[in-house]
C-alpha cells in the first residue's frame, strides 16, 4: 500500500492578505533599489576608436584596403575580452541595399610589459601567419558593423594587428571612410560586477543555510515539492552568482569563463524544470521517476546541452582562433538555432498545458489553490521583467544570430546586468521565505499534502484569510469577558 503524502506546513498558508502584500512589497523594493544601484553605475563597454586613414599603410597599400597597422590600448584581465569592430562608410545614396562578400587577412600578435616591446621568441604571437577569412559587407543607409577579432580572455599587455581587406575596391559604391573600434569592459564596471556577485553571493549562502536549517527537525520524506526543489536550487543560485569568477581576474585563461557560463545554463535549466514539476507535481502525489521526472528531465536536459553546446562552440574556436566567426559555420549554427527554438516552444507549451491543467483541478481546493496563485502569480512577475528586459535590450531582433556570444549579446548597461540579477536572486529569496516552514509547522507536522484530502466545502478565503475577523472576535470577547468579571468582583 502506498504511504499517505504528508508535508510540513510551510509559511505560505500562515500568511494572510496584508502579510502578502508586505512579501511582493518586499520584492518590489529589493528589485527597485538594485535598479536604482544599475543605473547610477558606469557603462559597461569602452571603446577606443581609431580612424583607418589616419593609420600607416605599406608603400604598395592603401587607406581603403590597408594593411592598417593597428595597435590596442592598454590592457588587463579587468577588462575581461576584446573585440575589434570595423565600421565602413560607402558613398551610397539611401535607400539603397546592397551586399557583397571580400576577403579579408588579418595577423595578431600579443605583448607584454611596454608598448614598444617588441614580440620575443619566448613571447609568441596568438597568430604565427596571416588569417585569411571571409567577410560580408551589408550597407543601407550605412553599413553593418564588421567583428574582425573577439578575444574570450586577456593574455597580453598589449595586442598589435594587421588587417587587409583585399576585394573592397570593387565594390559597387566606393569607401568614404573606415573605422576601427577596440570594444573591452570597462573597468569601472569589472569592480562593481565582482562586488554586485559577492554582495548576492554571501546572501545566497545565508540563505540557504537558514532554509536548510528550517527543516532540520522534518523527514525528508515530509518535504513539500517545493521545499525539495528549493535544497536543489539554492545551491545552484550559489554557482549561478559564480564564487569562482574572481579567479577570470587571477588566471589568464579561458576556463573560469567556461565554467560561469556552465553555472548560469545550469541554473536557469533547473528553474525550468522546477516550474515544470510543481505544476504537475501538486496535482500529483505518484512521483515515480520513469513516468514523471525522465520526460521533464530529457526536455530540460535537451536545452541545458544546446546552450552550452552554443556557448563551449563559440569559445572553444576563438581559443584557437581568435578570427573565427561563428556566421560563417552557417550550416551548423543553423541547425542549432533551430533546434533550440523547437526545444523552447515543446517546453512553453508544455509548461500552459501543465498550469491549465493544475488550475483546472485544484482552483476549488483551499491550500492548493493558494499554492498555485502564489506560484503563477510570482512566475508571471519574473517572466515578464525578463521579456522587457530582452525587449529592451534587443527589440526586433531578439530571434536573429545574436543570442550567441557576440557583443550585441552582451549587456548594453549597468542597469540591465544589476536587473538580471537581482530579479533571479530576488526571486529565490522570496520562495525561500514563503516556502519555509511555519512557525507553528512542528505542531502541524501532519499536514496531508493529497488533493483528495482537501477540504473541499471550504473556500480559499475562509481557510486564509478569515485571520483578520477571527482576531477580532477573539479581541472582542476576551474584552467582553475581563469586564464581566471585573463586574463580578
Amino acid at each position: 500500500m502506498a504511504r499517505e503524502i504528508e508535508s510540513v506546513q510551510m509559511r505560505l498558508y500562515s500568511l494572510n492578505k496584508r502579510k502578502f502584500v508586505l512579501v511582493f512589497l518586499a520584492f518590489f523594493t529589493c528589485f527597485g533599489i538594485s535598479l536604482l544601484v544599475g543605473i547610477a553605475g558606469p557603462p559597461i563597454i569602452d571603446t577606443v576608436s581609431i580612424n583607418g586613414s589616419s593609420q600607416k599603410v605599406l608603400p604598395t597599400g592603401n587607406h581603403k584596403t590597408g594593411p592598417y597597422m593597428l595597435r590596442s590600448p592598454p590592457m588587463t584581465t579587468f577588462h575581461q575580452q576584446l573585440w575589434l569592430i570595423a565600421h565602413i562608410e560607402t558613398d551610397s545614396k539611401e535607400g539603397t541595399t546592397f551586399e557583397q562578400d571580400f576577403q579579408m587577412g588579418i595577423l595578431i600578435r600579443g605583448v607584454n610589459g611596454d608598448a614598444q616591446t617588441l614580440v620575443k621568441s619566448n613571447n609568441p604571437a596568438l597568430s604565427q601567419e596571416m588569417h585569411n577569412r571571409t567577410r560580408k559587407l551589408r550597407c543601407s543607409r550605412s553599413c553593418e558593423d564588421l567583428i574582425l577579432m573577439h578575444l574570450g580572455f586577456i593574455d597580453f599587455s598589449y595586442y598589435f594587428v594587421t588587417i587587409t581587406f583585399y576585394d573592397l575596391t570593387e565594390t559597387q559604391f566606393n569607401i568614404r571612410s573606415i573605422t576601427f573600434d577596440f570594444k573591452s569592459y570597462n573597468m569601472s564596471f569589472t569592480q562593481i560586477e565582482i562586488w554586485i556577485r559577492f554582495v548576492f553571493l554571501v546572501i545566497t549562502f545565508f540563505t540557504t543555510c537558514m532554509f536548510a536549517h528550517s527543516l532540520r527537525k522534518f523527514s525528508v520524506r515530509d518535504w513539500s515539492i517545493e521545499q525539495k526543489w528549493m535544497s536543489v536550487l539554492l545551491p545552484l543560485l550559489l554557482l549561478y552568482n559564480d564564487p569562482l569568477f574572481p579567479l577570470t581576474f587571477l588566471v589568464n585563461s579561458w576556463i573560469p569563463g567556461m565554467f560561469d557560463g556552465v553555472f548560469q545554463a545550469s541554473f536557469l535549466c533547473a528553474l525550468l524544470l522546477f516550474w515544470l514539476c510543481v505544476y504537475h507535481g501538486v496535482r500529483q502525489t505518484n512521483r515515480r521517476f520513469a513516468r514523471f521526472y525522465l520526460p521533464k528531465v530529457l526536455l530540460v536536459g535537451l536545452l541545458w546541452i544546446v546552450a552550452v553546446t552554443l556557448a563551449s562552440w563559440q569559445e572553444y574556436n576563438e581559443l584557437y582562433d581568435p578570427t573565427y566567426y561563428y556566421r560563417l559555420d552557417a550550416n551548423n549554427f543553423l541547425g542549432f538555432k533551430i533546434f533550440f527554438f523547437v526545444l523552447g516552444g515543446i517546453y512553453l507549451l508544455y509548461l500552459v498545458y501543465l498550469l491549465i491543467r493544475a488550475y483546472a483541478e485544484l482552483r476549488q481546493m483551499p491550500y492548493f489553490d493558494l499554492r498555485l496563485k502564489f506560484m503563477t502569480a510570482l512566475m508571471v512577475i519574473v517572466i515578464g521583467i525578463t521579456i522587457a528586459i530582452v525587449v529592451l535590450r534587443f527589440g526586433g531582433g531578439v530571434f536573429q544570430d545574436n543570442f550567441v556570444a557576440e557583443l550585441s549579446t552582451n549587456y548594453q548597461n549597468s542597469a540591465e546586468f544589476v536587473a538580471f540579477y537581482g530579479l533571479l536572486n530576488f526571486y529565490m529569496f522570496t520562495m525561500a521565505f514563503v516556502y519555509s516552514p511555519s512557525t507553528d509547522a512542528l505542531y502541524e507536522s501532519h499536514f496531508k499534502d493529497n488533493p483528495a484530502l482537501s477540504m473541499l466545502n471550504d473556500s480559499d478565503e475562509e481557510v486564509h484569510y478569515s485571520s483578520d475577523t477571527e482576531e477580532t472576535m477573539l479581541t472582542t470577547l476576551t474584552r467582553q469577558r475581563d469586564s464581566d468579571e471585573e463586574n463580578f468582583r
